[in-house]
């Protein structure tokens, strides 16, 4: 998470849930000639759903905590985030350990939902929803993978699909 005006991101660490939601937005239709109905996705509104147990001292954490804390809106409720696939992990941890793994970045609102729901220790809930598209880049870690940096960035190519009697083409 995107914590202030330089492009230094930091881990989200803490966290018991983040669950990814397309949410699809869809078109469906009858035709009176077929026997079942059409569906197609017409546009996605990517949330993430997260729970948190707070921690002190952890950059993102401290942001989100902040956001609920003093009921911020519009603009001052907006992060950017981004998700790294580990998959993709490049480097090696030699003298000066370099790491590098393809990734995505996009700004999301946070929209708290609860707070303090057990008595073990301060936990947050909410959501994190798209405002924005994605973009996909090239991300360097530091040595404890705490901080992230933008090295390479480029914008997600739309997508079409094409429909034929015997396969499905998409295009990305």
């Amino acid at each position: 998470m995107k914590t202030d005006s330089t492009s230094k991101y930091v881990r989200l660490e803490g966290f018991t849930t983040q669950t990814f939601n397309a949410n699809a937005s869809e078109y469906s239709r009858q035709y009176v000639d077929e026997d079942t109905e059409r569906t197609d996705v017409k546009s996605y509104a990517e949330s993430i759903n997260y729970a948190f147990d707070q921690y002190v001292g952890q950059e993102a954490l401290e942001e989100i905590v902040k956001i609920t804390e003093n009921e911020l809106t519009g603009f001052d409720a907006v992060r950017k985030i981004i998700v790294a696939d580990m998959t993709t992990l490049t480097g090696s941890g030699d003298k000066v350990p370099t790491y590098s793994a393809e990734a995505t970045v996009r700004s999301y609102t946070i929209v708290p939902s609860s707070n303090g729901d057990t008595t073990d220790c301060m936990t947050y809930s909410g959501d994190f929803k798209s405002r924005g598209a994605k973009t996909k880049c090239r991300v360097s870690f530091d040595s404890d993978f705490q901080t992230v940096k933008i090295v390479a960035e480029s914008t997600v190519a739309s997508q079409s699909a094409k429909s034929t009697e015997k396969n499905v083409e998409v295009k990305k």
